[in-house]
């Protein structure tokens, strides 16, 4: 590193434009010789204060920092695709549970649905047969009704035929015929 600072000031010095002017360029009385000194000791100064690998370790330091802090970085990007990956199954999870809870509200939906079917069907089967039993009473107290009438009238019908037809002479012997017959039967 001293070489490469110190060949650029002297190959300055042998390519000036002063040194094809004069041939004077090497007293003090020439600025840009006493620049040239002057620029040569500050040079040489930092050399000998190690300036170059001062600035070379602060550089170092800060290379050093950086790589750290871009590690960090690195390190914080894997922690970061790791959550988000976290997250994101997290995500499938929470919709895959989703489906299956829909599926099974859909499922008990519809067995619930069934089984109102069903229970609707049956509870129209028993009104149905209810309503047919009161019909078929209701048939049948009409029937026996309208018998019990014509039983009525019949034998009022039949009473009024015999009390015409009947004398009662007749009526004595129907009379005493029954009651001989009701005795055989009580004995």
């Amino acid at each position: 590193m001293k070489k490469l600072i110190i060949v650029p000031g002297l190959w300055g010095v042998a390519a000036s434009p002063a040194v094809a002017e004069t041939e004077a360029f090497f007293s003090l009385k020439s600025t840009e010789f006493v620049v040239l000194v002057a620029f040569i000791l500050f040079l040489a100064a930092l050399l000998y204060l190690k300036v170059p690998g001062l600035l070379l370790g602060l550089l170092d330091k800060r290379a050093t920092r950086i790589r750290g802090e871009l590690d960090e970085a690195r390190g914080l990007r894997e922690e970061a695709k790791a959550i988000l990956a976290d997250y994101e199954r997290k995500q499938k999870e929470a919709l895959a549970l989703t489906a299956r809870i829909v599926g099974t509200a859909r499922e008990e939906a519809q067995a619930a649905a069934s089984q109102a079917r069903d229970d609707l069907k049956l509870a129209i089967a028993r009104r149905l047969a209810a309503a047919d039993e009161r019909i078929a009473s209701t048939r049948a107290a009409a029937v026996r009704d309208v018998r019990e009438r014509a039983v009525t009238f019949a034998i009022a019908a039949a009473g009024d035929v015999l009390a015409r037809q009947m004398t009662a002479e007749a009526a004595a012997a129907s009379i005493d015929a029954a009651i001989g017959q009701v005795e055989a039967k009580l004995h």
